[in-house]
């Protein structure tokens, strides 16, 4: 009795309306079935239909991978690269001869207890475009980004930047090898130098909303120039990486391209590694040796000329925590620089025509601490300070004369970023640049990016 019970069971599942089944069954093949084996017949080729779909899209899938292999066997190696978690590549690696395009929105609303149009730091000739920026809604330095790997030995970026005064600049616009081997890089063109953690980094991966005072001071906030630049990465466990430099020397701290265009190099390294499966670090070394031919500064309206040689020597530090190295959740970031300049050569001040003999050296240094405490909430701090030689006679007065005054300043921000795309950043300073002045400055800025964009560096 409970045998045809069963039997009768199954039959009546067996012979559910269609609409009652699964999409899948619904919609597939009919079943044959042979009325002789009664319900344990429609069970076995119930099995056996199910079988046979199952092998059919295994083949389809079995098709496919053979013509994506087949695709991507036909793209050009790429480059090799380093572990992540000591440096990561900022080239985008997908669509790899489509140019990928991204634009980068940038803007600020400033509030300033002092004018900017009388800022100045004692002791340094500036470089232009070095102040806290004026007053109010400002947009600030946006960025159209190209790039491409132009085939399979060369890559190239074009980076534009879109002035809030309505001006063009073209930021970068280099290529870069991508298959020397021996861990051997070329780059050629215009781009940021090497010099230092911070040159290199663009604006809007900045944890503040600007610039250390140290690289305001020295390399007018950074350093890019035409020229070509060597990179050898050592293949060790330890990330070793040496880098040399040639530029044109058109640019803050060169200037007028003495030599022919060639006068500025510069060198630098690299050594980094992970601790642990919380922890990284990096360390850097770098030197950049500028010649200037009538470098123009501007002083009090005035156009003061300085011609001569600029030697600059840097450290830098970074330190990374993050739980089990997935920044996500919570992650920590150490960062400090030190640089010293030693200038040699004569000064023209208010370009008069009686340039003086003018021998001196600059330092500075910063120190900050970034730590994201909660997903998309970041809160940091900043400390950076300056010191000059002081001049004789003929010079005080000038733009390089210290007044005794060693600027210095604090800075605090917190940000909000929604997603890797976006962020939100307010900011406060309290700036003691100018002699006997203090500043209280403070930042609203948004970034938004548009469009696909590579890692950016350690």
């Amino acid at each position: 009795m409970q045998r045809k019970l069963l039997a009768l069971g199954v039959a009546l599942a067996l012979s559910t309306p269609a609409h009652a089944q699964s999409p899948e069954v619904a919609t597939g093949p009919s079943l044959d079935r042979d009325p002789r084996l009664g319900p344990i017949g429609d069970v076995v080729e119930l099995r056996e239909e199910i079988k046979r779909m199952k092998q059919e899209y295994e083949n389809r899938i079995r098709v496919l991978e053979e013509r994506l292999q087949s695709v991507e066997s036909s793209k050009p190696a790429a480059p090799a690269t380093v572990p992540a978690t000591t440096v990561a590549s900022s080239k985008p690696t997908s669509n790899a001869f489509n140019p990928v395009i991204s634009l980068i929105l940038d803007g600020k609303l400033a509030g300033l207890s002092k004018d900017p149009a009388t800022y100045a730091l004692p002791g340094f000739a500036l470089g232009a475009e070095t102040g806290p920026g004026d007053k109010g809604f400002r947009l600030g330095e946006s960025e159209l980004v190209m790039s491409a790997n132009v085939d399979d030995k060369f890559y190239g970026q074009f980076t534009a930047a879109l002035t809030a005064e309505n001006t063009t600049e073209v930021e970068e616009a280099f290529f870069e090898t991508l298959d020397l081997g021996k861990g051997f890089t070329v780059r050629g063109g215009r781009f940021l130098s090497g010099v230092g953690y911070l040159n290199s980094v663009h604006a809007h991966a900045w944890d503040f909303a600007d610039q250390p005072l140290v690289y305001r001071a020295l390399l007018a906030n950074q350093y890019k120039d035409d020229g070509a630049q060597l990179r050898w990465v050592a293949p060790t466990d330890l990330f070793m990486e040496f880098g040399a430099e040639v530029f044109r020397g058109g640019n803050f701290p060169a200037g007028g391209a003495a030599e022919n265009g060639k006068g500025t190099h510069a060198v630098f390294a690299r050594f980094g590694g992970d601790v642990g499966t919380d922890s990284a670090w990096r360390v850097g070394l770098s030197r950049l040796k500028a010649k200037s031919a009538r470098r123009s500064t501007t002083h009090n309206s005035a156009t003061d000329l300085f011609t001569g040689t600029s030697e600059l020597t840097g450290v830098d530090f970074v330190w990374k925590w993050a739980p089990n190295g997935n920044p996500k959740e919570r992650n920590l970031k150490l960062q400090a620089e030190y640089f010293t300049r030693d200038e040699d050569g004569t000064f023209d001040p208010a370009s008069a025509g009686t340039p003086f003999a003018y021998r001196g050296k600059q330092k500075g240094w910063y120190a900050q601490t970034v730590y994201q405490f909660m997903p998309r909430w970041r809160v940091g701090l900043r400390f950076d300070k300056l010191t000059s030689d002081a001049v004789n006679a003929a010079l005080a007065g000038t733009a390089l004369d210290n007044q005794g005054h060693s600027p210095k300043r604090r800075s605090l921000m917190l940000d909000y970023s929604n997603s890797e795309f976006s962020r939100l950043r307010f900011q406060v300073n309290r700036d003691e640049s100018r002699l006997n002045e203090k500043d209280t400055q403070l930042y609203l800025q948004y970034i938004m990016s548009l469009g696909a964009h590579g890692a950016h560096s350690f």
